[in-house]
C-alpha cells in the first residue's frame, strides 16, 4: 500500500540496560527497510524526567546511570529494593511528571501515534499526552517477556495498544481487564532485522581469524550491553574444561572486565570483543549462550539457534525471572541456580541426547516480530 501521509510517530525509549535502545534501532532498521511512511522522532524518557529524578538529588548520580552499575557490578541483589523505591518514587512525583510531560508535547508539532518502549512511565506518558493532544494514539511494546504489575508495563487505564512477545504477557493484559482490542500477541520480541539476514561467512575460517580453533565446540558469554563481573568467575571455571570448549566473550561496554579478561592466564581458547553491533555474526561462531535470562539475549539466541546456560536465584533481575522460566517451558536450555555450576551443567548440555533435543526445540520456534510489529503499528495509524 502507498501513502500520500508521511506519519509523525513519537518514540520514548531508556538508557537502563540495553534492551530498550536495541528494539529501538531494530525499529527504525525494520522501518527503513520497509520504507514506512513514517517521521520518528526519539525521546529519552531519563533525559526527559532528569529535573525529577530523586537518586539525582540525593546521590548525585542518575536513576538510570545507578541502575547500570548495579547491572556491570553484579549488585542485582539489591533490584527488588530498587524497583521499589523506582515505583514509590514515580507514584509520589506523578502530578510533576504529568506537569513535565504536557510541557514535553506542547513542543511537538502534530503526532499520529506515541510509541513507549519503557516500563515504569506510561502512565504519565499517556495522561500528559491527551491533556495536550486529546486522541491521539499510543502503543507500548514491552520489551519484556512478562509484566511486573502494578504499574510496570501494562496501565489498564490508559487506552494504550499493549504489544506483547509471549502468552505469559497476553495473559496478564488480560487479567488486568485490559480490552481485547488494545492487546496484540506477536510471535516474539523484537530483534534487529541482521539477525534474520544469512551470513555468508565460513564459520571455520572465522574463528581462526579470531584465534579459535576451528572445530572446537564454542560458548558465547554475554551479559548484555552494560557486561558483568561474573563473566570473569565463568572464565575461570571453564579452564576445567579448556580442552572440550572455547569461548566468545561479549564485555559489551563494561572496558574493566574485557581488561582483566585479556591479563587473566589462561589455557582456555578465547576471544574478547568489547562493544560491538556485530553480535549476529558472532553469534554464528557459537554453539550455544551463557548468561543472564535477558530477554533480547534470549530472543537473538533462538534466531541464531543456540541453546542456551542461564542462572536463575534471589539475585535474578525481577523482570527476568519469568524469562528462566520461559527456557525451561519451552526446553531450550538449562536453568541453574549459580554459576558456580556451569561446568557440570556445560557437560550436561553437550551430551548428545540434550544437544539433540535442545537443539530441535530452539529451531522450532519461529519469531518474527519485528516483521510483524510494523504492520501492526501501521493498522493502529490507519483506524
Amino acid at each position: 500500500m502507498s501513502y500520500e501521509k508521511t506519519f509523525s510517530v513519537h518514540i520514548f525509549t531508556l538508557n537502563a540496560g540495553g534492551g530498550h535502545y536495541a528494539t529501538l534501532k531494530a525499529l527504525n532498521a525494520i522501518a527503513e527497510q520497509q520504507k514506512r511512511p513514517w517521521h520518528i522522532t526519539v525521546t529519552d524518557i531519563g533525559q526527559l524526567t532528569d529535573l525529577l529524578d530523586p537518586y539525582k538529588k540525593l546521590f548525585g548520580v542518575n536513576a538510570n546511570e545507578m541502575y547500570n552499575d548495579m547491572l556491570s557490578m553484579d549488585w542485582t541483589w539489591f533490584h527488588p529494593v530498587s524497583m521499589f523505591l523506582d515505583k514509590f518514587f514515580i507514584n509520589l512525583l506523578y502530578p510533576q511528571a504529568v506537569k513535565l510531560g504536557e510541557q514535553h508535547w506542547n513542543q511537538q508539532k502534530a503526532i499520529d501515534l506515541v510509541i513507549s518502549l519503557v516500563p515504569l512511565h506510561n502512565r504519565a506518558i499517556w495522561e500528559s499526552l491527551q491533556r495536550v493532544k486529546p486522541g491521539t494514539l499510543m502503543a507500548t511494546i514491552l520489551t519484556d517477556f512478562a509484566d511486573c504489575p502494578p504499574h510496570f508495563w501494562i496501565e489498564p487505564k490508559t487506552k494504550s495498544y499493549f504489544i506483547c512477545g509471549t502468552e505469559r504477557a497476553t495473559n496478564q493484559a488480560r487479567a488486568l481487564s485490559v480490552s481485547k482490542e488494545y492487546i496484540v500477541q506477536t510471535s516474539g520480541l523484537i530483534v534487529h532485522p541482521r539477525f534474520y539476514q544469512p551470513i555468508s561467512s565460513d564459520r571455520p575460517t572465522e574463528r581462526q581469524r579470531l584465534g579459535l580453533d576451528p572445530n572446537k565446540i564454542t560458548a558465547i558469554v554475554s551479559f548484555g550491553a552494560k557486561g558483568c563481573a561474573t563473566i570473569l568467575d565463568i572464565a575461570r571455571d571453564l579452564e576445567r574444561i579448556s580442552d572440550k570448549v572455547q569461548v566468545i566473550f561479549l564485555c559489551g561496554t563494561n572496558k574493566k572486565l574485557a581488561q582483566a579478561l585479556q591479563e587473566r592466564p589462561t589455557q582456555l581458547k578465547q576471544h574478547i570483543q568489547g562493544f560491538t553491533e556485530d553480535v549476529p555474526d558472532f553469534m554464528n561462531l557459537a554453539d550455544f549462550l551463557i548468561g543472564k535470562p535477558g530477554s533480547i539475549s534470549i530472543s537473538e539466541a533462538i534466531i541464531m539457534n543456540l541453546p542456551m546456560i542461564v542462572d536463575r536465584n534471589y539475585s535474578t533481575l525481577i523482570n527476568e525471572k519469568y524469562n528462566a522460566d520461559w527456557i525451561l517451558e519451552k526446553q531450550v536450555g538449562m536453568v541453574i541456580k549459580s554459576f558456580k555450576q556451569i561446568v557440570p551443567a556445560v557437560e550436561e548440555l553437550l551430551k548428545p541426547e540434550n544437544w539433540l533435543r535442545y537443539k530441535a526445540n530452539v529451531t522450532a520456534i519461529q519469531n518474527r516480530a519485528v516483521f510483524e510489529v510494523p504492520d501492526v503499528l501501521q493498522g493502529i495509524l490507519d483506524r
